[in-house]
């Protein structure tokens, strides 16, 4: 069964993060900048949230609210879902489905060690099913794999 720590080496595990008093403009512009689409809400080392494009447009923009003078901790979803390296892929699946989330902050021992996204998932997978396939292929019509001629 595959794991988060599979995404996170080939990912890596740099994190883009917020934190909890800034305002929601400079939240807004830092997803922009990175081209992202949330930002770990934290306090100190510890993750309090985390804030999504969904939270600005839903709770800013459509309420009419100054994203100059709202901080991030007053439209950021929390509490947050979290996984660890070892949690499995089909379990992140699972709680993205349930909570309809499609971010998930990497803690340890209440350390922020990465974030995975669905993106990351379904890409993972692509991945896995393209060799099964290239596998399963070799395997039917006797050839052997490019990488081994």
């Amino acid at each position: 069964m595959h794991k988060v720590l599979e995404i996170l080496k080939k990912k890596g595990h740099e994190v883009s993060s917020i934190e909890e008093g800034s305002n929601v403009r400079a939240a807004a512009s830092r997803m922009n900048e990175k081209r992202i689409g949330s930002l770990v809400v934290t306090r100190g080392e510890e993750v309090v949230g985390i804030v999504s494009e969904r939270d600005i447009l839903g709770r800013i923009v459509a309420a009419g609210r100054n994203p100059e003078s709202t901080v991030v901790s007053e439209v950021m979803t929390t509490p947050v879902a979290c996984c660890r390296s070892d949690t499995s892929l089909e379990e992140c699946k699972g709680v993205m489905t349930e909570l309809r989330v499609r971010h998930l902050p990497v803690v340890e021992n209440g350390k922020l060690m990465g974030i995975i996204t669905s993106g990351d998932i379904i890409a993972f997978e692509k991945k896995e099913q393209q060799h099964t396939i290239e596998y399963l292929y070799h395997y039917l019509y006797g050839t052997a794999p490019e990488a081994e001629k």
